[in-house]
């Protein structure tokens, strides 16, 4: 027998696994043997090794992580922002003195326009604080003592652990902040406490501590007629959005008793009304609704996925990185 092959035939191609036990099963029961078989051989897998979408899309663009620390701006910069953010709302709202027939003109219309609104009247929860000295005491020192340490607290764990929320949550601060500056210039308004008509007690004064000086006109240390809208529960509510957004853990709802406490506070203390709450939430929620919160992304969401095994799209997320 001649080995070469003749021209016009091609070599013998390997036949595949399963073409001796097509010969072997007998006509009549072919179809069934042979899908039992067929179902157990190994099958070569198509497209060659499967290649997860995040890991594809890694090489072309790698967006800076939630925690990742390059995202961390430069310390110093960050403290002469900060600082320079501070002394220009300090210097605003001193220019909004002097305007007190206004403020307390204004005092009144607000006043007026809670009772159209039905709203629960402050003296309710000043009612409740003024059945202990102690807690009265201790609703001053929370509106004296927690204000600023706690916002700064919030914005130095956010730069030491999530850069990117940090940057975020000082670009809505800021935005809140000097929205509520020119709400101060525009219409001054004099607290519950000082108008006669809401019938309250000025419980800093009279059980203390206090920040304000006895006589607002010639306070110097602060201006007492920036009632509307309350930074005290604005920041106080993006202090707990903030943590919410920048963490994972079970419990990190219960911030939000942050600014709820806040908010009972500053009411009960007679130095806000329930309206200045209700902008400071509206301002804040417009900081939100424009400048948006980090978004986790494939790869750094997908790490868990990609053990699983499962597949990972872009997703954006309220909760960031977290640990």
């Amino acid at each position: 027998m001649n080995s070469r092959t003749e021209p016009g035939e091609s070599a013998a191609e390997p036949e595949p696994p399963d073409a001796a036990i097509r010969r072997a099963v007998p006509t009549g029961t072919a179809t069934r043997a042979y899908a039992r078989v067929a179902a157990a051989l190994p099958r070569p897998r198509e497209g060659g090794p499967r290649v997860h979408a995040g890991a594809a899309r890694a090489g072309a663009r790698r967006p800076a992580q939630p925690d990742d620390t390059s995202a961390r701006p430069p310390l110093l910069r960050e403290l002469l922002l900060v600082v320079g953010l501070f002394v220009v709302y300090k210097l605003g709202r001193q220019l909004a003195t002097g305007h007190t027939a206004e403020a307390f003109r204004n005092a009144g219309h607000v006043w007026d326009l809670e009772r159209a609104l039905h709203l629960p009247g402050e003296g309710a929860v000043q009612g409740a604080l003024l059945h202990s000295d102690t807690l009265v005491h201790l609703a001053n020192t929370y509106y004296a003592t927690v204000h600023f340490p706690a916002t700064a607290a919030f914005l130095i764990w956010l730069y030491l652990r999530r850069p990117v929320h940090y940057v975020w949550a000082r670009r809505i601060l800021a935005a809140m902040t000097a929205a509520a500056l020119v709400g101060h210039l525009a219409f001054p308004l004099a607290p519950p406490r000082l108008l006669d008509a809401a019938g309250l007690v000025d419980t800093g004064q009279v059980y203390g501590p206090t920040v304000y000086g006895a006589h607002p006109a010639t306070d110097a240390m602060a201006n007492q007629f920036a009632a509307m809208p309350s930074l005290h529960f604005g920041w106080a509510l993006m202090v707990a959005i903030g943590l919410i957004a920048a963490t994972r853990s079970r419990w990190r709802w219960l911030w939000l008793l942050h600014p709820l406490l806040t908010l009972l506070v500053i009411v009960g203390t007679a130095n806000h009304y329930w309206l200045d709450s209700i902008v400071a939430t509206a301002l804040l929620g417009g900081a939100l609704a424009v400048i948006h919160r980090p978004h986790r992304t494939a790869t750094t969401a997908g790490r868990a996925q990609e053990r699983a095994g499962e597949p990972v799209a872009d997703l954006p997320e309220l909760v960031g990185a977290g640990r």
